[in-house]
C-alpha cells in the first residue's frame, strides 16, 4: 500500500449516542477522508441529529431500516468504505469512550505493512486497568482467555474490544455474512482473520469512562460468548489441523485426547462406580495414571505448536481473490 497516497475512513455504529457523537466527530484527525455514521435503526435519531448540527463536510450517513447490531451495522459501514475504494477502516464507538486521536496510532503499521488489524488493548498498563470498573476487568480476563483459544492469536488481549482498524484487502477477503451481527463480533472477527493468516497486533489505549450507558451487559452475554468461543474453536482446529493441513500436531492432538479421556474416564468409573470397594491392583492404577500424564504432555505439546503458529506477517498486499471459507 502506497503510504503517500492513501484514504482512511472511519465508520462510527450509532445507537443511543446521541449524547455523545457530536464529540467524537470533532475530535476525529483531519488525515481521515470520510466518516460514515450508520444510524442502527437508532430511537434517537442519531442520524438525524448528526445532520442537522454537524458541518463536517467528511460525514457520510447511512440507516438502517432495522437493528442489525453492533456487527451488522458495521459490515454496512465497512461495505460503504469498500465502495469509495478506501484504504483502511477505522471503528470506532459513538459514546466517547475511545479516543479518535488515537486514530493514527492504530492506521500506522496498516499503511506500513507492518499488520492487516490492529485493535485497542486497555490492559496495557495498570493506571488503565484502574480506571477500568471491576466487573468489566475481570469479565475481559475470562473472555480474553477463550479468545486465545478460539482465534489462535495468542499474543492479543482484550477481545472485545472495539477501536480496529482493517485494510481494504483483507475486506475484501472476508465473507462479511459468516461473521457474527451483535456483540460477538469482534471475537468472530478474530476467528475469521485467522483462517486467513492475517497478521493481527494491540494497540495500547486508555478507555474513557464517563456518564454514558453500555449496551452490553456483561454477566448475560457471558454464556453466549463462551458458546461462541468453543464452537469456533472446534471450528479452527478442525479446519487448520485436519482439513487444510495434517501434522504431527495434529497426530498429538487426537492421541492426547484419547489418551487422557480414556484414563480419566477409566478412573473415574473405578472411584464412583465400584460398589464392592475392591482395592484395584497396583499395575491398574499406575496404568490409568500413566494414560493421564502421557496423554497431558501430548496436549501441552499440542499447545506449545499451536501457539507458535500465530501469524506473523501482513498478507494484505499479496491476498488473491476471496474463497469462502469457513
Amino acid at each position: 500500500m502506497d503510504k503517500t497516497n492513501h484514504k482512511i475512513a472511519v465508520v462510527i455504529p450509532a445507537y443511543r449516542v446521541k449524547e455523545h457523537i457530536l464529540g467524537v466527530i470533532s475530535k476525529i484527525p483531519k488525515s481521515v477522508y470520510k466518516i460514515i455514521i450508520v444510524d442502527d435503526h437508532c430511537p434517537e435519531k442519531t442520524g438525524d441529529f448528526v445532520r442537522e448540527n454537524s458541518h463536517d463536510k467528511r460525514i457520510f450517513i447511512i440507516k438502517n431500516k432495522q437493528n442489525l447490531g453492533v456487527g451488522g451495522a458495521v459490515k454496512v459501514g465497512y461495505k460503504a468504505a469498500i465502495n469509495d475504494d478506501l484504504d483502511v477502516v477505522v471503528k470506532i464507538d459513538g459514546d466517547g469512550q475511545m479516543n479518535p486521536e488515537l486514530i493514527p496510532f492504530f492506521v500506522e503499521p496498516i499503511i506500513s505493512g507492518k499488520a492487516d488489524y490492529t485493535k485497542g488493548n486497555r490492559f496495557y498498563s495498570i493506571e488503565s486497568l484502574k480506571q477500568m470498573p471491576l466487573r468489566r476487568v475481570i469479565g475481559n480476563i475470562v473472555l480474553s482467555f477463550f479468545s486465545k483459544f478460539s482465534s489462535g492469536y495468542w499474543n492479543i488481549i482484550d477481545p472485545t474490544n472495539g477501536y480496529t482498524a482493517v485494510s481494504k484487502s483483507i475486506i475484501n477477503r472476508l465473507d462479511t455474512r459468516k461473521i457474527h451481527d451483535r456483540f460477538f463480533f469482534e471475537s468472530d472477527m478474530l476467528f475469521r482473520l485467522y483462517t486467513l493468516n492475517s497478521k493481527v497486533i494491540d494497540i495500547p489505549m486508555k478507555a474513557i469512562y464517563g456518564n454514558e450507558k453500555s449496551n452490553l451487559k456483561i454477566l448475560n452475554i457471558m454464556p453466549y460468548f463462551i458458546y461462541g468461543h468453543l464452537k469456533n474453536f472446534l471450528k479452527r482446529i478442525v479446519y487448520k489441523y485436519y482439513l487444510r493441513d495434517f501434522s504431527i500436531a495434529s497426530l498429538e492432538l487426537l492421541i492426547g485426547l484419547i489418551m487422557t479421556l480414556n484414563g480419566v474416564v477409566w478412573g473415574m468409573s473405578k472411584l464412583f462406580f465400584n460398589p464392592s470397594q475392591i482395592i484395584e491392583p497396583t499395575g491398574t492404577i499406575v496404568l490409568n495414571a500413566t494414560l493421564i500424564i502421557v496423554g497431558f504432555q501430548f496436549l501441552i505439546s499440542f499447545l506449545n505448536y499451536d501457539i507458535a503458529q500465530v501469524p506473523k506477517d501482513s498478507i494484505s498486499n499479496t491476498l488473491s481473490p476471496r474463497e469462502d471459507l469457513l
